[in-house]
């Protein structure tokens, strides 16, 4: 999921999430899953992202969450890989595991296989955490295939992390 000049909105989103981070003066972290590490990309993209970008997470496999981040095999067991508890502990798994002040995890069903009724194709999991403050978390149900639901993904993870760095909290999100 290349981020070129053509995706004016997701670079625009992404300078402001650079310039939002710089204000705070704080450093990202990533966890990513369906996305595959497009968020550290779109962001990344952005010159000087690295005084805010720490590190990124691409933790595709089950083993890949419970041994780069520390998700209990467990919970992952319990409510499944593409679940709020798995996208809450690999936010804290990032938080814990670089020098970030803020995370972002993603986990979903990107399709066009690997639903289930209960966890259908387009069914993804965020969760921004804060170091030493609060971890919020939503599921959303997107449209289209695979491309656009990743797509989705990326600017709805985006769009969470900006609201953060710019009140302190996702909001509405």
């Amino acid at each position: 999921m290349p981020v070129t000049t053509d995706d004016g909105t997701l670079l625009a989103l992404a300078r402001d999430l650079v310039a939002a981070l710089r204000a705070r003066g704080w450093r990202l972290a990533t966890a990513e899953s369906c996305t595959g590490g497009g968020v550290a990309h779109a962001i990344t993209s952005i010159a000087g992202s690295s005084d805010v970008f720490d590190r990124g997470f691409v933790t595709y496999s089950n083993e890949a969450k419970a041994e780069m981040l520390g998700v209990p095999a467990d919970t992952i067991e319990r409510d499944g890989a593409v679940s709020e508890a798995v996208a809450i502990a690999m936010a804290d798994g990032a938080l814990c595991g670089s020098r970030a002040d803020v995370a972002v995890a993603i986990t979903g069903v990107a399709g066009p296989g690997g639903g289930t009724e209960a966890k259908p194709v387009g069914m993804v999991c965020f969760a921004w955490a804060r170091s030493g403050g609060t971890t919020e978390v939503r599921t959303h149900r997107l449209p289209g295939d695979r491309a656009a639901v990743r797509a989705a993904s990326v600017r709805i993870a985006m769009v969470g992390l900006l609201a953060m760095a710019r009140s302190g909290g996702i909001g509405g999100n």
